[in-house]
């Protein structure tokens, strides 16, 4: 299959199936969603959400994180990964967001990422979700499920991948394919043994192809 038909095949699949494909995260505003994506890195949605409701209640505003102590934002957030630095990346964060943004999450990709705790995969979930530009989030589900269904070729880095995905996917779709991928990958492609049995999308799944060819290959030989 030609990636172009590859392309076409996902898009149709998940534009009929999961047309309102949106992040797990819990958040009611850019500041709160913003704290959600930092501190989800390497962390499981559902942890994040399990901590975030006495968080956001403490820190309802950059000002009042900003004037808080490492010390204290790691006792809400002691449970997510890398807590420590997580917790400098937040306070970090509000001081900036108050000295150069006047306490406003910026849209632009370039501004984002002068923020603590904000690289390029936060700034264009940023970017996406709350400013709904065409920006391609790349973590490590939308990094396999891309290259295992065959939507990137020889992409070894997330900015690689990223690429790729926006060259070649309609402009309209760019910023709910990130959650497509996601969630795929979340539930069905998994990262040590995918869910191939329960798929619906082998028939235009690359890696599908390669492992059911080589399981008929091994079956013949034997």
């Amino acid at each position: 299959m030609l990636k172009k038909d590859r392309y076409k095949a996902f898009v149709e699949y998940f534009s009929t199936h999961n047309p309102d494909a949106q992040t797990e995260l819990h958040y009611s505003n850019p500041f709160e969603l913003l704290i959600a994506v930092i501190l989800s890195a390497q962390c499981t949605d559902k942890r994040i959400n399990q901590i975030t409701p006495a968080l956001f209640e403490r820190y309802p505003t950059p000002e009042s994180l900003a004037e808080s102590s490492v010390e204290e934002v790691f006792s809400f957030i002691r449970s997510v990964s890398y807590p420590n630095n997580k917790a400098k990346h937040l306070v970090g964060m509000g001081q900036k967001l108050l000295s150069e943004f006047g306490g406003i999450v910026p849209e632009k990709i370039e501004d984002l990422v002068k923020l603590p705790g904000v690289g390029r995969k936060t700034a264009n979930v940023i970017s996406s979700v709350v400013y709904d530009n065409p920006t391609m989030a790349v973590d490590t589900h939308v990094f396999r499920v891309s290259n295992r269904l065959g939507l990137t070729t020889r992409a070894t880095t997330p900015l690689a991948v990223e690429k790729q995905l926006v060259k070649f996917l309609p402009v309209d779709t760019i910023k709910i394919a990130h959650h497509w991928l996601i969630l795929h990958g979340r539930y069905i492609c998994l990262a040590r043994k995918p869910k191939c049995e329960q798929c619906p999308i082998t028939y235009f799944c690359k890696y599908f192809e390669k492992t059911y060819k080589a399981k008929v290959i091994n079956t013949v030989e034997e």
